[in-house]
């Protein structure tokens, strides 16, 4: 049955069942056979021009100028372009409803990370982008894209989106203060160390029962930075086969480790909102020396705050351990070409120029300090810029310098769950140390490994409720 004859008879049953129902279900229902009309006009009649969907003012403005020269440079049946901007939100109920119910989307869409998962549930063939590894491969793009930023966007091995970005992420932290105070932080190689190099700033000049200075910016109800931190670390929450490794002793040891440095009476990291005013004055007032850094999060501060420019140097994270990652990875987005398009040539054509294009590479860091994620574009000058906000360091060149090292990311459907499960179980184990007077290294580990056991068995659940993953529920 076709999406038409769906519709209508949907509305027919509706009317049907309901006739003897109250006058405000009535209304309803009226409503709902209105809207079925309107959606039914619009799947019938195919869009003449191409559709492409976009969730970021910046992104918007970036394309636009190109998306004017392509259409300038339009010849015989290609279809001029309409690029919209809509929410993140808006874009993933749209586009699963068009998947869903066999209903047109747009040509070309950009997905972000916390949403892509829900398009790769179900078998593999019924995913609703186009499969785009072979294309890659033959156009040579393959092995131009950094490795490590296709793994959001790939199952299996296969490739449903053009990456947008790396995100690769660095410690930002307060040059101004430490160097006031004879702190080198680049000595910093490990988490370890950085602690011990911070203690001295730790004092409680004011006398109100706090740190003038925390070293660090973090705290267990930040799901995303404690994804980050396990990822620099080596976790793995998915294994290749989508199977879920929450339950490891190398996750156990990690989560353990970043608790560690929020529990007890002399925490060494604080909770600073990341996007609200609040956040932002803490952040001016020396609150936390360091923050964990992705290269979009340089353009926030530029943008709300103002009052730290001159302020900051970047460097690489400190690792776990000595010689381990210095590294991570947090958020990213993909431009995909659904398989409703009936126009993929000029689909696939205007997606390579929007993201393989220098002038729009160079933009996106100027603008957003985005860095791109097509190696050959790395040596344009603009990522040796020195930036007066962060004294003059060439942080574009220091972020390309890490890009190939960040970790590999699941596209598991179930991975933010996974990452929610992992927060309430540092919360659990949060709870536990304020109910002890004391406890040991050791105590913490095992509570942690017991609440993975618990994290664990919670997404087996979840997913034995779909016959395509494979896991059952223990």
């Amino acid at each position: 049955m076709d999406p038409s004859s769906r519709m209508r008879h949907a509305c027919s049953l509706a009317l049907l069942s309901l006739k003897h129902l109250s006058l405000g279900v009535w209304i309803i229902v009226t409503l709902f056979a209105i809207s079925g009309l309107i959606l039914l006009t619009k799947s019938d009649r195919p869009s003449e021009n191409l559709q492409m969907w976009v969730f970021s003012p910046e992104h918007r403005a970036m394309y636009a100028p190109m998306i004017e020269e392509l259409q300038d440079r339009t010849e015989g049946d290609e279809k001029p372009i309409d690029l919209s901007l809509l929410s993140r939100e808006a874009i993933k109920n749209r586009t699963m409803s068009g998947f869903l119910g066999g209903l047109p989307t747009a040509d070309l869409i950009e997905i972000e990370r916390a949403y892509i998962g829900q398009f790769f549930q179900g078998p593999q063939e019924a995913i609703g982008f186009h499969d785009l590894t072979d294309r890659l491969k033959a156009e040579g793009l393959y092995d131009q894209i950094n490795a490590p930023s296709l793994s959001p966007w790939s199952v299996n091995g296969r490739t449903y989106g053009l990456p947008h970005d790396v995100h690769p992420v660095m410690l930002a932290y307060r040059a101004d203060l430490t160097e006031s105070a004879g702190i080198d932080l680049t000595q910093a190689t490990t988490w370890d160390k950085f602690f011990e190099l911070l203690k001295p700033m730790m004092t409680d000049k004011d006398s109100d029962g706090r740190p003038d200075h925390y070293p660090l910016s973090m705290w267990i109800t930040q799901q995303d930075n404690i994804e980050l931190l396990m990822l620099q670390g080596g976790a793995q929450l998915f294994d290749t086969q989508g199977i879920p490794t929450i339950n490891t002793e190398t996750n156990a040891q990690l989560l353990a480790e970043i608790i560690s440095w929020c529990a007890g009476p002399n925490p060494l990291g604080t909770d600073i909102d990341e996007f609200t005013a609040a956040g932002h004055k803490s952040r001016v007032d020396g609150d936390a020396i360091a923050y964990l850094c992705p290269d979009w999060m340089c353009s926030i501060w530029k943008m709300h705050v103002p009052g730290i420019a001159g302020k900051m140097k970047v460097m690489p994270l400190p690792a776990f351990t000595e010689g381990g990652r210095r590294t991570s990875v947090r958020g990213g987005t993909m431009l995909g070409i659904p398989k409703t398009t009936q126009a993929f040539g000029q689909s696939w054509e205007t997606a390579v120029e929007l993201y393989t294009a220098p002038e729009i590479a160079r933009e996106l860091y100027r603008m957003v300090d985005i860095i791109s994620p097509i190696r050959s574009l790395w040596d344009d000058p603009v990522y040796a810029e020195p930036d007066p906000f962060f004294m003059n360091q060439q942080k574009g060149l220091m972020f390309i310098e890490l890009a190939p090292d960040i970790p590999i990311r699941s596209s598991s459907p179930y991975n933010y769950n996974a990452v929610l499960e992992i927060r309430d179980s540092a919360l659990n184990v949060m709870e536990w140390t304020k109910n002890q007077s004391d406890w040991t290294d050791d105590q913490l580990l095992e509570q942690v490994r017991s609440q993975l056991e618990r994290a664990q068995g919670a997404i087996e659940r979840q997913m034995s409720r779909n016959a395509f993953t494979g896991v059952e529920s223990k």
